[in-house]
């Protein structure tokens, strides 16, 4: 399997159909992913999600790397603990799974991630342009399109702070499965080397081992 980089913005782009939303959290997993697109309660969570207007699966999902860094801070009220964010300003890359779904889709996906109901297209005349735009104060507002896979703009979301701003917090373990299982599936990747990558993230590491988020992703236990 391969691990896809993003080809750097040059000028503006045109309005897409489609994006490569890419996920660097839990939704990097696909079980996690259908709550947000079809609806409903993932494992583990505290929150029910109403799902996406069009409810079908992502055309495609792939590995990628974008620039910048994995972080864990704020604590989410759907798992508990640290949320995982991104710092693109951050030295480092950072790992994520690209899934490739509708403007309508990543709209509705966004929504859902700021706490509110989907059903409107988001305007990314700006994200398109600019590379980022603060559509609010949130810890998932910020929109950023760091490049594009095959001339596709690759969308994410994270807060408008950078890592240096904030205080880091762990992440619970049930977090932590679910963003090792979703880069296992993602293929190019091995256990070891999962739990490393995530054991090293700011808020993790000094937290979690290696070896314990390793057990986190072989025995399926939280």
């Amino acid at each position: 399997m391969t691990v896809h980089t993003v080809t750097p913005l040059d000028g503006g782009l045109p309005a897409p159909e489609r994006v490569w939303y890419a996920s660097y959290g839990s939704n990097m997993h696909m079980d996690r992913l259908a709550a947000y697109i079809a609806g409903g309660t993932p494992v583990g969570a505290a929150r029910t999600y109403p799902g996406c207007r069009d409810r079908r699966a992502p055309e495609r999902s792939l590995a990628v790397e974008l620039q910048g860094r994995l972080y864990f801070a704020t604590e989410s009220a759907v798992w508990g603990g640290g949320r995982g964010l991104y710092d693109p300003t951050a030295p480092g890359r950072m790992r994520g799974r690209a899934h490739l779904v509708t403007v309508g889709q990543v709209s509705d996906i966004a929504a859902q991630e700021m706490g509110d109901e989907p059903g409107t297209d988001l305007d990314l005349t700006a994200t398109l342009r600019d590379g980022r735009d603060e559509l609010g104060p949130g810890r998932y507002e910020t929109l950023i399109c760091p490049g594009t896979i095959e001339d596709i703009p690759v969308l994410t979301f994270t807060a408008p702070w950078t890592l240096r701003d904030v205080d880091v917090l762990p992440p619970t373990a049930v977090y932590l499965r679910y963003l090792a299982g979703g880069l296992l599936e993602s293929g190019p990747w091995e256990e070891q080397d999962i739990a490393e990558y995530l054991a090293g993230c700011p808020g993790a590491a000094g937290h979690w081992t290696p070896e314990q988020v390793r057990e986190l992703l072989v025995s399926g236990s939280c």
